[in-house]
């Protein structure tokens, strides 16, 4: 991907600009910086006079729309070439080409020039059929059999009159069928106005079962949400579903404007001539046979481009919240990875997670050494001065719960609080590289022990462990380019880490690796200095590790704190390059910088405009100002547990209008699920999260977030759970308040309730779609 000249430069500068709401110089002044090899972080942060204060948001979108703006122009390029080299660029055709805003636009313009495998077209021009082509369109009153009589040649292979007509047929097609302008407006026609109808494959009824939902489904392309289309494609690469894109709701009337559409651009109409059926029919055939199904397929690529996005972004948008959930800070933990025949595997980490002992316990079935595990407990507990027991939620989690909660009741003083906390990608962790570093005489096992705790601890360092696709918070994660998903991904966990910072004394190279500037290579060569050399004093010495440049320095340093070292403003998220102006701060005030680091309210009293210069002005002084009140200030919130109900520990012990407190474990587009304990996560549809109106689902509830939640349904044999936000909401008698999806679906027979009489009443709209939905969401996950 080569960079533009300086036209095309400032052409796409403006593109991106009005895209993100941002001046153009603004995106010129970013795209500099990239293409200089500065991060998103280090912009975000650092450059906010350079770039106008471009948040880290809109520099991502900048940075992919770059990505792809420059693509565009390698292709336009390569197309422009090749079209001259056949000799046959015009200067019109070089305007279209030069003028066009997508790569699909670009494709349709070039299709006639794409070199391609001899069509039935192209044997009839070499047949000299074209003349009679263009004869019949030209004059509509020549009677086509016998124009085409005309044009019988045995030695070229037209046989007889119907076989020139036929080769005349496949010009036209194919002719109309690369027709820019034509396939441009009929591709934003059936993109406004195609239904994509799903049928189940013949013979797949019993097979494809878990799709029964869409054995006969039609819904409208442009509306469709995200997951439901990624569902549809699941089930057609598997095989159950057949997949179409009608031409509307009426697909014979859509059918009729296609073809009508297409015969006013030839210039054709029924006037009653001789040749106006035979034209009629060639535009008939055009439509059916070669252009819906070349449109069909752009646009259900286009589709699934749309709802892979959608889906990447949900799954981004949950990881961000679980990396920066709140961390119980440096506190000793013991990690219990619950089991059942193979024991509940224990980890004590102490408050900086050096790992300080192991061991294995069996209190349930078949061994129900409970007493003895108690007593294992409580004595690792006493030993190494525990305060929070770390559970994992998977299998035996609720079981494993008791234990620990009669350890608290045998071992008040000890003061002990235990937390459930999620186990998602533990294993992959314990089988890791990076795992076997760490502990490499450590029993696999037991590393997703140590994992469970240090989590607790802090979930920003222990996860970015894990390959963010493994932690499991995504919708439709498999059904999405996995190249796409992994820099995305990718993306925001170096946002995250980075706006945290890291300590370069305590941190795995994993973490430093996520640092902004920070290779892995160069990650490990600061913890081999580290190890070799004692603690980093100040920062300007990480410039004696291998590899680390003052351009690497540069991108880094402000995102790596060094706490108690010989300069106090190593310990904050100030740039070195900035430390003249605190300087200069400290100094107009008669202060020294320790003195002035912390002391809120004399910070307060500064004016960010006494202290700028040609360097740095209002934006980043603000920035230092902050960060001298609160020097190291962590973004996350305060940790804080959920408290999951006595007694209820299996999805069979619920009962409709129980109300529970729960952890958001996931967030969709079409809802939130809640881990309320039981090893089933219940499902709050859109529709159920609020009193009011939800578009958005994280406009309400983040992963990780703690709530309140009704039963409003469950369904034992199928594993599903309905709940609902609104605590006054009665199970199976109030509709869904306000939701734009199931508003009609929720207005029943007997009025706004839905009441049957003689019959149990129905669900609630939201129960409904919860279980409809909570079906096809666990297939998103592969549960």
């Amino acid at each position: 991907m080569s960079k533009p000249d300086a036209a095309l430069a400032h052409r796409i500068a403006d593109t991106i600009a009005a895209e993100i709401g941002a001046q153009p110089a603004q995106a010129i002044a970013a795209i500099a910086l990239l293409d200089e090899g500065a991060t998103v972080p280090f912009i975000a942060r650092y450059r906010k006079e350079v770039t106008g204060g471009l948040d880290d948001t809109q520099l991502r979108d900048l940075e992919v729309r770059l990505s792809y703006l420059r693509e565009l122009e390698d292709r336009r390029a390569a197309i422009l070439s090749s079209i001259d080299e056949q000799g046959k660029l015009n200067p019109e055709l070089r305007a279209d080409i030069e003028a066009a805003d997508s790569k699909a636009r670009l494709e349709d313009l070039y299709l006639p020039y794409k070199q391609k495998r001899r069509t039935r077209a192209q044997i009839a021009r070499e047949a000299g059929l074209e003349p009679l082509a263009d004869g019949l369109l030209a004059d509509p009153t020549l009677v086509p059999d016998t124009f085409a009589a005309g044009f019988v040649d045995a030695e070229k292979g037209v046989a007889d009159a119907k076989a020139a007509l036929e080769g005349a047929r496949a010009i036209l097609m194919e002719r109309w069928g690369e027709d820019a302008t034509l396939l441009g407006e009929l591709r934003d026609w059936l993109d406004a106005n195609g239904v994509i109808r799903a049928k189940v494959a013949a013979g797949k009824e019993t097979a494809g079962e878990k799709f029964r939902d869409y054995f006969d489904h039609a819904e409208p392309l442009a509306k469709i949400p995200s997951h439901r289309l990624l569902a549809l494609f699941r089930g057609r690469r598997e095989e159950f579903l057949t997949l179409e894109l009608e031409p509307g709701a009426d697909p014979e009337q859509g059918n009729a404007y296609a073809e009508g559409r297409i015969a006013r651009h030839a210039g054709i109409a029924a006037q009653g001539r001789n040749a106006d059926a035979w034209l009629l029919n060639v535009c008939r055939l055009a439509w059916r046979a070669k252009i819906h199904l070349h449109l069909m397929i752009d646009l259900f690529g286009k589709a699934r481009e749309k709802a892979e996005a959608e889906a990447i972004n949900v799954f981004g948008d949950n990881l961000k919240d679980l990396l920066l959930a709140a961390p119980a800070g440096p506190k000793t933990v013991l990690g219990l990875d619950p089991g059942i025949r193979t024991g509940c595997k224990i980890a004590v980490v102490d408050a900086t997670g050096k790992l300080v002992a192991t061991d294995t316990i069996y209190p349930h079935e078949p061994r129900k050494q409970w007493d003895q595990s108690v007593h294992t407990l409580r004595t690792l507990c006493a030993q190494h001065g525990v305060q929070l027991i770390a559970i994992g939620n998977g299998t035996a989690s609720r079981e494993t719960d008791r234990l620990a909660a009669d350890v608290i009741k045998l071992a008040p003083e000890l003061k002990l609080q235990k937390i459930v906390v999620s186990e998602a990608g533990a294993s992959v962790y314990s089988a890791s590289e990076t795992a076997a570093k760490e502990f490499p005489n450590l029993d696999v096992s037991i590393r997703g022990a140590v994992s469970i705790a240090r989590r607790l601890q802090d979930p920003l360092a222990e996860l970015v462990k894990i390959d963010p696709k493994a932690i499991g918070v995504g919708q439709y994660q498999h059904d999405v380019d996995q190249y796409r998903l992994a820099r995305a991904l990718d993306a925001r966990v170096e946002d995250c880490v980075n706006a945290v910072g890291v300590h370069v004394n305590t941190a795995s190279g994993a973490l430093l690796a996520r640092v902004a500037g920070l290779s892995s290579g160069v990650a490990e060569n600061i913890v081999v200095h580290r190890d070799a050399n004692g603690p980093f004093k100040r920062r300007k010495d990480l410039l004696k590790v291998p590899r680390l440049g003052e351009k690497t320095f540069e991108q880094c340093a402000g995102f790596l704190r060094i706490a108690d070292g010989d300069e106090p403003l190593d310990a904050s998220s100030v740039h070195p390059e900035a430390y003249p102006v605190v300087e200069r701060i400290a100094g107009s005030s008669g202060r020294d910088v320790r003195q002035l680091i912390g002391d809120g309210a004399f910070v307060r009293s500064l004016k960010p405009e006494q202290f700028t210069d040609a360097t740095f002005g209002v934006p980043t002084v603000r920035d230092i100002l902050k960060e001298l009140e609160k020097p190291g200030r962590d973004p996350r919130p305060e940790f804080k547990a959920a408290q999951f109900a006595d007694g209820v520990e299996d999805i069979k012990d619920l009962q409709v209008g129980m109300i529970l407190e729960g952890v958001v474990s996931n967030v969709a587009a079409f809802g939130a699920f809640v881990d309320i304990g039981v090893h089933q996560d219940g499902l709050v549809h859109i529709s159920a999260l609020s009193d009011t109106f939800v578009k958005d689902p994280r406009d309400v509830v983040k992963a990780g977030d703690i709530v309140k939640v009704k039963v409003l349904e469950v369904d034992v044999l199928r594993k599903r759970i309905a709940l609902t936000r609104r605590l006054d909401d009665v199970p199976g008698e109030k509709p869904a308040r306000d939701s734009r999806e199931d508003r009609n679906a929720s207005r029943g027979p007997g009025g706004p309730r839905g009441g049957r009489p003689g019959g149990k009443p129905p669900q609630t709209a939201a129960a409904r779609s919860n279980n409809a939905l909570a079906d096809a969401f666990a297939r998103a996950r592969g549960r």
